[in-house]
């Protein structure tokens, strides 16, 4: 017979416990996990070129395992712990089981003496896995632009330096009680702490390391779009969580935030899609895929905030801005061409992320702010007010992560570079996955053969074998 201290009020189940909210915030933290692995895992492996496929998902996978170690053993704190600095939390264990089975407190999210600290119906473990997998996927997709030359040693080091040293100070200072969270600057999911960070942090990565070969710069076809589509279907539905479990409670406004996220997403994809058919004369399916993540990535900052007229003009917005800057200004302005963003995740997450930080600040509802933003009368500045101060504080709040992300990603690998070349030497470029793994991911000619070719010495054409 089962235990019955599982199921009612006991050690298992304590009075401050909501099964409820407690089981959505597990699911929307699966969620977001899968929106890394497998997600972005084969979104990447099919959006690149063939000799690329294997390496580029390795490095996603990578990313998603070296995270968590590194979470529980001193980042978790260190972004939604005390404070140490204004924007920074100090650094501590989240292993312990007291630590884990009590109450989930963000304990520096106190505003004044007026809104105490927020205190979630729900075992500490819920709320460490559920930001766990944010952090997973920010990094992964700062990957998206190194792809296809950066040495997977070198990323193998700059993982943990980066959660260490980048992404936990946005995420303090912008939802774990830092500077940025009490001056009242609105994220209400990751639009700047998750997108902005990854974009910024990206295209500076990109930079350091240095571009691909000439040859995959100007051809590098997808190998597998199916695979990509796939990638990209389990990405939007993962944000179902993303945004819906970013009021850490299943309440009327995690409804509003899924609702606006696929209405944004839906609009921007169409409206990416148009710009394609109108300009190109036909539509394209990566192009889809870009719009789509646009305007998720443009909602995230106002998903339970905005309302629905808000979400369309936003998906339009973000249908149409990246597209200007990834299709006309990255071939115009000289910083734009120097450095090689494989995947465009300048555009694609710092450009799109930035806008959604900015429109959230113009059309954040004062009702629906009430219902999430800690500090009372915030609003949008759309809705009157004094002036544009919401907006104004949206843009200051954008660039201190945009700052921050540029230093820390080039300090760090200004010193990895001092131990491991951050790039693969040019034979291992022309080559791709066998160079870096050993491995292939296609074996076209059965028997697990690589699809290659040698000469042996009667003339004859032999497959080489594994």
């Amino acid at each position: 017979m089962a235990n019955t201290s599982a199921y009612t009020l006991g050690p298992a189940v304590p009075e401050w416990l909501n099964k409820g909210d407690n089981a959505w915030q597990m699911i929307s933290a699966a969620l977001v996990g899968m929106q890394g692995m497998p997600g972005l895992v084969i979104l990447y492996a099919g959006l690149v070129k063939k000799k690329w496929a294997l390496n580029s998902a390795f490095m996603a996978l990578f990313a998603f395992a070296a995270v968590m170690p590194c979470w529980v053993l001193w980042a978790y704190k260190m972004s939604f712990g005390h404070k140490l600095l204004p924007f920074w939390g100090k650094a501590g264990l989240a292993v312990s089981q007291d630590f884990l089975i009590a109450q989930a407190e963000l304990p520096s999210t106190q505003y004044k003496d007026i809104t105490p600290a927020a205190k979630l119906l729900y075992p500490t473990a819920t709320m460490v896995f559920f930001q766990f997998a944010f952090a997973a996927v920010t990094v992964i997709l700062l990957a998206g632009a190194v792809l296809g030359r950066m040495s997977i040693k070198a990323w193998m080091a700059f993982v943990p330096l980066w959660i260490t040293f980048s992404y936990t100070v946005g995420a303090y200072s912008v939802w774990g009680g830092g500077f940025l969270f009490q001056w009242g600057v609105m994220d209400y999911s990751g639009g700047y702490v998750v997108h902005l960070a990854s974009g910024a942090a990206g295209f500076t990565a990109a930079y350091w390391v240095g571009p691909r070969s000439r040859e995959d710069r100007e051809e590098f076809p997808p190998n597998n779009l199916l695979l990509a589509l796939a990638g990209a279907g389990i990405l939007w539905m993962g944000w179902t969580g993303f945004n819906g479990g970013d009021p850490f409670s299943a309440n009327v406004d995690s409804s509003m935030a899924v609702l606006n996220t696929h209405l944004c997403a839906a609009t921007s994809l169409l409206v990416w899609t148009c710009w394609d058919v109108v300009f190109f004369k036909k539509p394209s399916v990566i192009g889809a895929i870009q719009g789509m993540i646009t305007g998720l990535v443009c909602i995230t900052p106002g998903a339970g905030l905005v309302q629905g007229w808000a979400a369309l003009i936003m998906g339009i917005a973000s249908g149409t801005i990246p597209w200007y800057t990834m299709m006309v200004l990255s071939k115009k302005l000289p910083l734009l061409k120097k450095v090689d963003d494989t995947l465009g995740v300048f555009h694609t997450h710092a450009v799109a992320g930035t806008l959604g930080g900015a429109l959230t600040g113009l059309f954040a509802h004062p009702h629906l702010s009430s219902l999430f933003v800690v500090i009372p009368n915030s609003k949008g500045s759309f809705y009157g007010g004094k002036g544009g101060v919401q907006l104004w504080k949206q843009l200051v709040g954008a660039a201190f992560i945009i700052g921050w992300n540029v230093l820390a990603t080039s300090i760090i690998l200004l010193v990895i570079k001092l131990v491991i070349p951050l790039r693969m030497t040019e034979e291992e470029i022309n080559i791709g996955d066998d160079a870096a793994h050993g491995e292939e991911a296609y074996a076209l000619h059965g028997k697990g053969q690589r699809e290659g070719a040698i000469q042996n010495g009667n003339g004859s054409i032999q497959m080489e074998g594994p």
